[in-house]
């Protein structure tokens, strides 16, 4: 393995691309992670009763009512609205609703667990379980035993290989994790063929959707004997077993004969070996693009994961969740980008569904996706949109009768309809979703010096919906957002549904300038429409205010940053060209809460904290996490503080946040070591994607010198910013060019 060294072995004197553990994991977790962004494992790695929890990405329990998962029809009572809320009735949005209770969407969950029993043996031997970031394989042993697990990119299957003298295994597909309803129409299936069996799982959701999934596993032994024990196969005296896992979602029955020859006809099927460097040629080539290396102490490189996050001050442990929170990302992001929960759980009660939550949590877990070379996130982030586009035109339609397109909070990955809001979250009032999901598809266009024409025509639907919806103005003729909403927040005189968010007006502009540019015959008049809206507004404490319309007070003590979306994700303010703008939001950081200490908060904040140059409110952010026990020894994170709550947002944004810290890019623009923490001194990080569309590696010593090595494609002028300076750079695509800064 290229990852964690063995025990005793020497220490490594480069970043640790794996993790390890002495133990096996005992709660899921706490299970290693392997994905290919369909199928997911959760490998536990014990010698005698081995666990792997089987997931896949389309796996969302159906749920009845089915009326109340359209969009509410609103669009004939939003003139009433706008009226009151314009004359300055403050609560008016609390009744513009349809009266439906709030309904979550369709919660996520895992198909089953693989079981492979031994009997008790090599119990004194030496253990490790360890995971290799980049092969994506889970290897755990003891003495003579060895199991290994990946999830193959190349071949969409669960892959595991257990090898022993005298191998003796009890294996079963168990349907049994916590949280499955009693309802769960299950039915089991092994038959023996001629490599050794195939077993089957189908399990039928309750209620009349005719919904059900089927898990397959095909089982290859190599000498010894396999016979039925229903509900599954034992083996005995082999010397090697392979399993070969598929789960399909389907309706009706599904043919597990032929999904097992399927499993049988794969490319090197029989071998381990052969199916590994088919998945190696795409997870390899994606994983290795970008590496970061801050020069830790080789000592605590060789630490396992566990004892490591006791150490949450060290760059090693920075130099870790970097490569796994890249490694995770990668292998959530296949048919769909990562869930709240990644492409993990061992429980059918996800929190908050598992689903995709579009306000901030989505945006902020791939934020990485292009500067860390990782465009396989951004490819299932598009395929996320561009599924859903009809149901976000019904959105537009239904609650505020408007052509184009209006995206939900929530999705479970299949439905786009809005119906997931309530008096508290009136989250069917929020507008900027479309601009905020379209925004990183934009980005990989610019970093790759592509258009792709799906993006080019969904930002023209989302300026045809601002046409049509701003029409209201105000007493100095600028157009108003109302009514608006900023997630999850609400003015601390006035109810959720108002006038005038921040971000609201952020994403208005953007969306109609950035469609502008991609299509010249509507240009002058999306831009004009863009002039007409009003400017930010700087409140009484000089910060930039949640809510531009005169009268509203901030309530600062919130999770969410959503009135900052102007400085990040889009370039709207910035310390360069809006100087004045930039210290207000700088204010507006400052007295900004945690609220209840959400994971996702504290990162939104460094990132935001990072295009402002505040490199100590970066690192405090951090801090905030990497002291608040966040981590699972898996290195999947939680949501709250000690492992509360199963949840990828941490893992997924820090790669972002720590190459923020190092470098910006926009189209004409390169910033180098804004947010440079002092707990930093020294490091490098290779293979950065810009947005200029060049390859960058960045290395700074603790004398204060860095030096750039920029790899353009494209020939192009930009502006260079530096500690040191400002100055213009010409690029000349196929030229390297280096370039020598101060840090300080």
């Amino acid at each position: 393995m290229t990852g964690a060294p063995a025990s005793g072995a020497a220490t490594s004197g480069t970043p640790v691309h794996g993790t390890w553990e002495p133990e096996p994991a005992a709660r899921w977790e706490d299970a290693f992670l392997s994905g290919n962004g369909r199928h997911g494992a959760l490998v536990f790695g014990d010698p005698h009763a081995d666990r792997v929890v089987v997931t896949h990405h389309t796996l969302v329990r159906p749920a009845g009512d089915e009326e109340h998962r359209r969009p509410p029809r609103l669009a004939a009572e939003l003139p009433a609205l706008q009226d009151r809320l314009l004359a300055g009735d403050t609560t008016a949005a609390e009744g513009f609703t349809d009266g439906r209770p709030l309904q979550w969407v369709r919660p996520f969950h895992p198909a089953f667990r693989l079981r492979l029993n031994r009997p008790p043996g090599d119990t004194d031997a030496p253990y490790r379980r360890r995971v290799d970031f980049t092969t994506g394989e889970t290897t755990a042993t003891r003495g003579a035993w060895t199991s290994r697990v990946f999830v193959s990119r190349a071949d969409d299957v669960i892959v595991q290989q257990v090898t022993a003298p005298h191998l003796t295994l009890d294996l079963s597909l168990d349907p049994g994790l916590p949280g499955a309803p009693a309802g769960l129409g299950v039915g089991h299936g092994a038959v023996l063929t001629p490599e050794g069996a195939l077993l089957s799982l189908r399990a039928r959701y309750p209620g009349d959707s005719g919904l059900a999934y089927t898990g397959v596993t095909l089982v290859a032994v190599t000498g010894g004997t396999t016979k039925l024990v229903p509900p599954g196969v034992l083996v005995e005296g082999a010397t090697e077993v392979l399993l070969l896992t598929r789960v399909r979602r389907h309706t009706g029955e599904l043919d597990a004969v032929a999904e097992g020859r399927a499993l049988r006809d794969l490319p090197d099927g029989a071998s381990y070996e052969g199916l590994l460097a088919r998945h190696l040629v795409l997870h390899r080539t994606a994983y290795d693009r970008v590496t970061l290396d801050l020069a830790a102490d080789p000592a605590e490189r060789a630490l396992p994961g566990s004892a490591l996050l006791e150490r949450p001050r060290g760059t090693a442990l920075l130099e870790r969740l970097f490569a796994a929170g890249r490694y995770h990302l990668l292998s959530a992001s296949g048919m769909l980008p990562p869930r709240l929960t990644g492409l993990w759980t061992g429980d059918w009660d996800t929190a908050w569904s598992g689903a995709f939550t579009t306000n901030a949590n989505l945006n902020l877990q791939t934020a990485s996706a292009a500067a860390a070379a990782l465009p396989e996130v951004t490819e299932a982030h598009a395929a996320l949109v561009h599924r859903q586009l009809p149901d976000w035109r019904d959105n537009a339609r239904a609650i505020f009768g408007t052509r184009g397109v209006v995206a939900p909070s929530h999705t479970d990955g299949e439905s786009g309809h809005t119906y997931h809001f309530s008096r508290e979250y009136p989250l069917h009032l929020w507008t900027a979703g479309a601009d905020w999901l379209l925004k990183p598809l934009v980005d990989h266009d610019e970093t790759y010096g592509t258009r792709d024409p799906r993006t080019t025509a969904a930002l023209a639907e989302a300026a045809l919906f601002y046409e049509d919806f701003l029409t209201r103005t105000d007493e100095n003729g600028r157009v108003v957002v109302v009514p608006s909403y900023s997630p999850e927040n609400r003015p601390a005189n006035a109810s959720w549904g108002t006038v005038n968010a921040a971000m609201d007006l952020s994403a208005a502009r953007h969306a109609l300038l950035t469609a502008a540019d991609r299509h010249p015959e509507h240009a002058d008049r999306w831009r004009a429409l863009a002039d007409r809206l009003p400017p930010h507004r700087v409140n009484a404490d000089g910060a930039l205010a949640e809510w531009a319309r005169p009268g509203l007070t901030d309530t600062y003590d919130h999770r969410h940053l959503s009135h900052l979306y102007g400085v990040w994700p889009l370039d709207e303010i910035n310390p360069y060209d809006t100087p004045e703008l930039a210290e207000a939001a700088h204010r507006a950081l400052e007295l900004r809460g945690a609220e209840n200490d959400s994971a996702h908060g504290h990162l939104h904040h460094a990132l935001i904290a990072a295009r402002l140059r505040d490199g100590d409110r970066v690192a405090h952010a951090l801090g905030r996490v990497l002291d608040g026990d966040y981590f699972h020894a898996s290195l999947m994170s939680a949501h709250y503080p000690h492992r509360d709550v199963y949840n990828a947002d941490a893992a997924h944004a820090l790669p972002a946040v720590l190459i923020e810290m190092l470098v910006q890019s926009t189209p004409g623009r390169l910033v180098l070591l804004p947010a440079l923490p002092a707990s930093c001194p020294q490091g490098e990080i290779k293979g950065v994607r810009t947005r200029f569309g060049a390859v960058l590696d960045l290395a700074w010593t603790p004398g204060g010198e860095a030096t750039a090595v920029l790899r353009p494609g494209r020939t192009h002028r930009i502006e260079l910013r530096t500690p040191s300076g400002t100055e213009p750079l010409d690029l000349v695509a196929g030229e390297d060019r280096v370039i020598s800064v101060k840090t300080r």
